[in-house]
C-alpha cells in the first residue's frame, strides 16, 4: 500500500509539473502551460526594429516552442528571444547545456544569464547550428562567451539565473524549433 501511495505522489508530481528537476538540472519539453514559463523579449526594448514572437505548437507526442521573426540590425538592434528565469539554479556540477532543436539552417545562440549579470546587456552566449531535423546539441560552459570585460571569462552554473533562444547579430528571418531544454 505504502509503495503504491508513493508512487501515486511521484506521478502527480511529475504530472503537475513540466520542469523535470532531476539533481537540480533543468528540463523543459513544452508541454503543459509553457507561454507561463517563457517570455518574448525583442531590441525594440532599445529602440531595435526587430520583430517575431514564440508560440507553443504540439506535432504527435513532441510539444515545441517556436520562435519566429525577422531580425534587423537597424537602428543598433539585432535580437529576438524567448527566455526564462529559472526557479532553481543548476547544480554546481553542471558542465554545459543540452537542446533538441530543428530550425532553418540558420545559426542560433543559446544566452544564459547570472547572478553576476546585473545590467540588461550582459550575458553569456553560444551558438548552435539547425537543420529541418530535430538535432540533439550539446554546449559545454567552456563554449559560452562573456558578453563583456565585465563579466567572469566563463559562466559558474550554480549561478545562472536565466537561459534564453536567440537569434541574433545579423539581418536574417529567424525560425527555430526547441523541443527540450536543459542541463548536463
Amino acid at each position: 500500500m505504502r509503495g503504491n501511495f508513493v508512487g501515486l505522489v511521484s506521478g502527480l508530481f511529475i504530472i503537475g509539473s513540466t520542469m523535470a528537476q532531476a539533481d537540480g538540472n533543468l528540463a523543459e519539453d513544452f508541454s503543459e502551460s509553457p507561454e507561463t514559463r517563457w517570455d518574448y523579449i525583442a531590441d525594440t526594448v532599445m529602440g531595435g526594429v526587430s520583430s517575431g514572437q514564440v508560440r507553443f505548437h504540439s506535432e504527435g507526442d513532441v510539444a515545441f516552442a517556436r520562435l519566429t521573426g525577422t531580425v534587423s540590425t537597424e537602428n543598433n538592434g539585432g535580437f529576438i528571444q524567448f527566455r526564462r528565469k529559472l526557479p532553481v539554479r543548476p547544480d554546481e556540477g553542471v558542465s554545459g547545456v543540452r537542446l533538441v532543436v530543428r530550425g532553418n539552417g540558420e545559426q542560433y545562440f543559446v544566452h544564459l544569464r547570472t547572478r553576476g549579470t546585473v545590467l540588461p546587456w550582459q550575458y553569456y552566449q553560444a551558438e548552435f547550428e539547425t537543420s529541418d531535423e530535430w538535432t540533439e546539441v550539446s554546449l559545454p560552459l567552456s563554449n559560452f562567451k562573456a558578453s563583456g570585460a565585465m563579466l567572469r571569462s566563463i559562466p559558474v552554473a550554480d549561478d545562472i539565473t536565466s537561459v534564453g533562444i536567440v537569434a541574433y547579430g545579423r539581418d536574417h528571418d529567424a525560425r527555430v524549433d526547441v523541443s527540450e531544454i536543459g542541463f548536463y
